[in-house]
């Protein structure tokens, strides 16, 4: 799909084949390139045989995902919910299926074969997001009515339970921060364009209380879980804010400072170009404080941005950052335009947070599971973009005809 897509683009596209996203393609290439070049000059023995464009280029799938969606909202949403309940189906098959929902529903903390337990829940994260910002067209007017709604709230209950007991703090932080983000947007929205229309409020409402209540109910009987995941580390926490850094434990969230502190070492002695691809492993196994427990068991940072710094320099964080800003970018423009639906452009704005939050404890981005998303989500954003801009362009055509 990755290649077809882009081969298509570039041959039928016309309008977009010069899209930012091509070209930033060929920035992400280039950079990489250079560092390894330079790195193979530098240092020979830490770079890799040949260079690895994939480490980067993997993140622009999107552009293939996008083309073949050709623009449509219900292709798009079609995928989605087929990504979502593939996934689902996946925690049943996979790993101990069943029996791995009983031991988390009995307080221990699984991940359902799926890299490991972060993994999962960082998925669980984004399904939840997504079914909460789509109530409204679950519980829209029309056939089967009642069905999706049911269908809505068991898939609700699922997601939300996998995101307990997945345990992972960091999804439990970005959704605490993505979820009020998203209302606040949405209420924003509502309160310029329908302030005397209280009818808008009301999917609003109805899809916070249903949340709550089940957020309740499970919260609930995950009562001393949540309790023990959450206090587990407030004694590194509060060594932490204390200042003494370089004390910390080797725990979760000390294993993550501790990598970090390596990682700003490397990058300051090469700042604008980086040590490679291999740079996240080469902070953890040539630094020569790090233990050899952290050495043995862990081979990237935790955290995707400071691994591109490490690994491509200011070169490569500019290019992904652009990558960030373009989107966003095109996301607005897709929505002002009428190309993208409210709630789409809501769950676009929801998951850009999520996502950026996440990634700073783990590099999701750098493994299937966040590359799979990234492009998923991605490309259904990016499709209604160069819909807008195909229909955009096509219209001053027909104008300047006239």
């Amino acid at each position: 799909m990755a290649l077809s897509g882009l081969t298509a683009l570039l041959i039928y596209g016309k309008g977009i084949r010069n899209a930012a996203a091509v070209w930033l393609l060929f920035a992400a290439i280039g950079v990489q390139l250079l560092s390894w070049t330079l790195g193979y000059f530098h240092h020979p023995e830490w770079v890799a045989d040949n260079p690895q464009i994939d480490r980067l280029a993997k993140l622009f799938i999107f552009i293939g995902v996008a083309w073949w969606l050709g623009g449509s909202t219900r292709n798009t949403l079609m995928v989605w919910l087929l990504a979502l309940l593939g996934y689902l189906v996946t925690t049943f098959v996979q790993g101990d299926g069943i029996k791995e929902w009983i031991t988390g529903f009995g307080g221990q903390r699984v991940g359902f074969g799926i890299r490991n337990n972060q993994h999962a829940s960082m998925l669980f994260g984004v399904a939840l997001l997504g079914l909460i910002v789509f109530f409204r067209r679950f519980a829209s007017p029309g056939r089967a009515r009642v069905w999706r709604i049911g269908l809505w709230t068991c898939l609700t209950i699922i997601c939300l339970s996998g995101v307990l007991v997945g345990q992972t703090r960091a999804v439990w932080l970005s959704l605490g921060l993505a979820l009020p983000c998203v209302g606040i947007v949405w209420l924003i929205k509502q309160a310029r364009h329908s302030s005397t229309n209280r009818q808008h409020y009301k999917p609003l409402i109805i899809s916070a209380g249903v949340f709550l209540v089940l957020l309740g109910g499970i919260g609930t009987a995950f009562h001393e879980t949540l309790k023990q995941r959450l206090t587990k580390e407030s004694g590194v926490i509060a060594q932490l804010a204390s200042g003494n850094i370089e004390t910390l434990p080797y725990s979760s969230i000390g294993i993550r400072i501790h990598s970090w502190r390596a990682a700003m070492e490397w990058i300051e002695e090469r700042p604008l170009v980086g040590w490679g691809g291999e740079g996240r492993s080469l902070v953890i196994e040539h630094t020569d404080w790090l233990p050899n427990t952290v050495k043995q068991n862990y081979g990237h940072l935790h955290n995707f941005f400071l691994e591109i710094w490490v690994a491509y320099g200011a070169l490569g964080f500019v290019v992904i950052a652009a990558l960030a800003v373009w989107v966003g970018r095109a996301t607005w423009l897709a929505w002002r335009g009428g190309a993208l639906p409210g709630d789409m452009a809501l769950f676009g704005a929801g998951f850009f947070v999520y996502w950026l939050v996440i990634n700073q404890f783990e590099s999701y981005n750098s493994f299937s599971t966040g590359v799979f998303v990234h492009n998923l989500i991605v490309g259904g954003l990016i499709t209604h973009y160069w819909k807008w801009q195909y229909s955009t362009k096509h219209s001053a055509v027909q104008r300047s005809s006239q």
